[in-house]
């Protein structure tokens, strides 16, 4: 899901030859309280649902996980998950394989997930926001006609970076400021400085270097020179996984800017296309839109105090590359279903549950949704749980590390975090699974809620890192293959779903749902003092202090024109 690799090649698609379910129900209306402002609202408040709530037995306080909890996590069938994501393949072959943020796969995907939830009784508001919009219409071109003739292969030797212009040139390739042989460290300045441009030939194709400023920095620069297309090869230096500064070089630049064709490439073939006398061909035929509309879907349970909501969110968009089956229907899928199961339960606290839009730009949905909050309605969200890439099929299961105990980041997870990562650890013990712990580094829609300073916590299987052979034995799988191998690619489809990893993380998201719904004490209500007014003790970490195996490849996005 990333800025970063939203500039693939795509299949050609019009809004014209898609198809879009209808839309049901969709009238803007006056917010309803305790939602976000501005979104439209389904029929009116059950008569029963200012009842008491029909609470179960509290289990004993030192209990992580009710027995109530298990059971309802238990009754979660793969069946019913399944179904959901062969909705969403089905939406995404409708609309030209992809189900990006403000396509009509999108939509489609909007509008199946809203009539669900509002067949299930739910209070559905759709929160609409703008987006910075790009796709590209045909497959971009990078090829050689001298010194000798070759062309390069687009998604393997070079990537169209998100943002780039729109054209196509045939003109001599001129170095800028080149490092090579490149340093044994990262220290590349290509491009960085108006003076790095000085002699450059307009009309020319610049060619840079990766390395100290951002893409967008060395596109303006060259753009000013008059450069006709620019292409930005990586730095050189090996390393492991995306340390690798060989590998193909994937990015972004600011929207609308820049003008003219941007790419990046691998290591080699920049250095190829250094050689001199090289001219070469470059075209791109992009669509940007600084602000084009997608939505958000929230859907509030009626049930329980207003001011104690536990929420669980996934992000409903693909990349425009693919269907997004495991990135991200599989969480997609098990939040959804954990909405019906639970639209029964007469809960002691709120739930609310959300499908964010452009998770795959940068988090966009996510933030825009906590920023429209106010300080009193962010107080009432106790908690945020995020199920981002729930299923791939050379998976772990990763749990969150809420108190950072594994992975030894520096940063400091709110308050209440570590609690839930213990549940979701308590969970996986009582059913018998393996776990380890996943970075807590805030690169999915969990990011702007820690930002904001509420407890998160949330499953991932992961992404394009690779499996360790220590994960292999304990998982299964292929050691030294990615987790996922389809990840942001057009083959993220069924096929690319691992049923045991599914089922295992859709019952751990129903468990925590309902642990969460009847608590009262949830892990974002003050923290109780301690012996003699201390800070309360932490509790010990489920299965010692290395339980885990930290999870080291969070799913990544990249902000537009940051990349270095």
């Amino acid at each position: 899901m990333s800025a970063r690799a939203f500039g693939r090649v795509l299949a050609a698609i019009t809004v014209a030859s898609v198809t879009i379910p209808p839309v049901v129900d969709t009238a803007w209306a006056t917010p309803l309280p305790g939602t976000v402002r501005g979104l439209a609202a389904s029929a009116p408040l059950d008569a029963g649902a200012h009842g008491p709530p029909d609470l179960p037995s509290e289990p004993p306080p030192e209990s992580l996980l009710p027995p109530a909890a298990k059971a309802f996590g238990q009754s979660i069938k793969l069946a019913s998950v399944r179904r959901h994501l062969e909705r969403l393949q089905e939406i995404a072959d409708a609309n030209g394989g992809t189900r990006a943020a403000a396509t009509p796969g999108h939509e489609a995907s909007v509008a199946y997930v809203a009539d669900r939830l509002r067949a299930a009784g739910y209070r559905v508001t759709l929160q609409e926001f703008g987006i910075p919009f790009f796709r590209e219409r045909k497959a971009p071109v990078l090829a050689r006609s001298s010194p000798a003739a070759g062309a390069y292969l687009p998604g393997v030797d070079f990537e169209t970076m998100t943002y780039s212009g729109s054209g196509k040139v045939t003109a001599p390739v001129q170095g800028v400021d080149l490092v090579l042989p490149p340093a044994l460290n990262a220290s590349s300045s290509s491009g960085c400085e108006v003076s790095d441009f000085k002699g450059f030939v307009r009309g020319n194709i610049a060619l840079l270097q990766r390395g100290s400023c951002s893409f967008q920095i060395k596109a303006e620069r060259a753009q000013a020179a008059g450069a006709s297309g620019v292409v930005i090869f990586n730095e050189g230096q090996p390393g492991e996984a995306l340390a690798d500064r060989r590998i193909l070089l994937r990015g972004s630049v600011n929207t609308s800017s820049i003008k003219i064709p941007i790419v990046g490439t691998t290591f080699a073939a920049g250095k190829e296309l250094s050689a001199p006398g090289t001219t070469a061909t470059l075209a791109v035929d992009a669509e940007s839109d600084p602000d084009r509309r997608t939505r958000n879907v929230i859907a509030e349970s009626r049930q329980g105090a207003p001011d104690r909501v536990v929420m669980l969110g996934a992000h409903l968009d693909s990349v425009m590359a693919g269907p997004g089956i495991n990135d991200n229907g599989s969480g997609t899928a098990g939040v959804l279903e954990t909405a019906l199961a639970a639209k029964d339960l007469r809960t002691r606290n709120r739930l609310r549950f959300a499908f964010w839009g452009a998770e795959e730009l940068g988090l966009l949905g996510s933030t825009h949704y906590v920023a429209d909050l106010s300080a009193a309605e962010r107080a009432k969200i106790k908690l945020y749980l995020n199920f981002d890439m729930i299923a791939s099929p050379n998976h772990v299961l990763g749990i969150y590390d809420g108190d950072n105990s594994d992975t030894g980041l520096d940063t400091r997870p709110p308050a209440g975090s570590d609690r839930i990562e213990r549940l979701f650890q308590s969970y996986f013990d009582a059913v018998g699974k393996p776990h380890q712990d996943a970075d807590f580094t805030g690169r999915s829609d969990y990011g702007p809620f820690i930002k904001a300073g509420i407890a998160a916590g949330g499953l991932f299987t992961g992404a394009e890192g690779i499996k360790s052979a220590e994960e292999a034995a304990k998982f299964g799988g292929k050691a030294g293959a990615p987790y996922d191998s389809c990840y942001h690619q057009a083959c993220d489809t069924l096929a690319n779903i691992d049923d045991g990893a599914l089922e295992a993380n859709a019952s751990a998201i129903a468990a925590a749902a309902h642990t969460y719904a009847y608590a009262r004490d949830l892990p974002g209500d003050p923290v109780a003092p301690g012996p003699a007014g201390g800070p309360r003790v932490k509790e010990p970490r489920i299965g010692g202090p290395r339980a885990g195996g930290g999870l080291g490849h969070d799913h990544r996005h990249e902000p537009p024109g940051l990349l270095r």
